[in-house]
């Protein structure tokens, strides 16, 4: 699906959190929004999902989010910031959401058994009483367990643990070649390397638009060996959150890390920077011909 933003504005009693914004997304590209909090970044989602009136013109697939959001919702899925307040149970959302469009319940609840949640034991539980981890990977389950042209995700691994992450940029990358993808974010190394674009707002409008190199398969892989110059409880309790294995008496490390989540990962090791004797990171993808 095409995106086309032309001279959108929106503003909240004597605040435009969107001024004038002009955007245009091909289809099957992958596009992070990326910009402080206040930057116009969810108002725009909003837009685009047809839930708020605006001033100027926006297309999808050249119809418009609000005379045609049902048809836009049917193609589309969504991945909210922030889980909505919902007063179903777990089997409820699941036959809602496939209902909206024409999609299949079990798909979806597959997509959350691979996310590490058990949706069919969870079935009568209320969406409200689930873990923040819990709602995302339902959630996840949702946007991905049926056939979409356009993701709209807000933050969408946030709350997702090592494993959940993994799998989420599988399934991304299973997606890659079909749908058009818009992934918010307000942390650039959370996202960059999802994409092969970045579009930066301020103040509701677009700062920065660039396209970027692609760093690899969205389901690629990196071996990591790290060494420490020595034991530091902090360090071993952050790794072992990313689900690396110790060895020898603390100081040495071995795990494995999805490749879109290099930067995080680099940034979350730079705290112990002066304690990294050796760091080695390897790729699983065979080098070019």
């Amino acid at each position: 699906m095409t995106i086309e933003v032309k001279g959108v504005s929106k503003s909240f009693g004597r605040a435009k959190v969107l001024d004038g914004l002009a955007l245009e997304i091909v289809s099957r590209q992958r596009v992070a929004l990326v910009g402080a909090n206040g930057a116009g970044k969810t108002t725009l989602i909003r837009c685009l999902l047809g839930q708020y009136n605006y001033e100027g013109e926006i297309r999808i697939d050249a119809l418009s989010p609000r005379k045609d959001r049902r048809e836009i919702l049917k193609r589309t899925g969504f991945v909210p910031q922030l889980p909505p307040p919902l007063g179903l149970t777990v089997g409820q959302l699941i036959h809602f959401a496939a209902g909206l469009c024409d999609a299949i319940p079990a798909r979806m609840v597959e997509v959350a058994t691979h996310l590490g949640l058990d949706a069919e034991s969870l079935r009568q539980r209320p969406f409200s009483k689930l873990s923040g981890g819990q709602k995302q990977k339902l959630l996840i389950a949702v946007a991905l367990g049926r056939d979409t042209d356009l993701l709209i995700m807000d933050e969408p691994a946030a709350n997702l643990d090592p494993d959940a992450r993994r799998t989420f940029f599988e399934l991304l990358a299973e997606r890659s070649q079909q749908a058009t993808m818009l992934i918010s974010s307000h942390r650039l190394d959370e996202v960059a390397q999802l994409v092969q674009r970045v579009v930066e707002l301020d103040q509701g409008k677009v700062c920065l638009d660039d396209h970027v190199a692609e760093s690899g398969a969205l389901d690629s892989i990196l071996r990591c060996d790290l060494e420490l110059c020595r034991p530091e409880p902090s360090a071993a309790r952050t790794l072992a959150e990313w689900g690396f294995v110790e060895r020898d008496g603390g100081t040495h490390f071995h795990g494995s890390i999805p490749g879109p989540d290099r930067l995080r990962f680099l940034g979350t090791l730079a705290r112990y920077s002066g304690l990294i004797r050796n760091l080695q990171l390897e790729s699983n993808e065979p080098p070019d011909a």
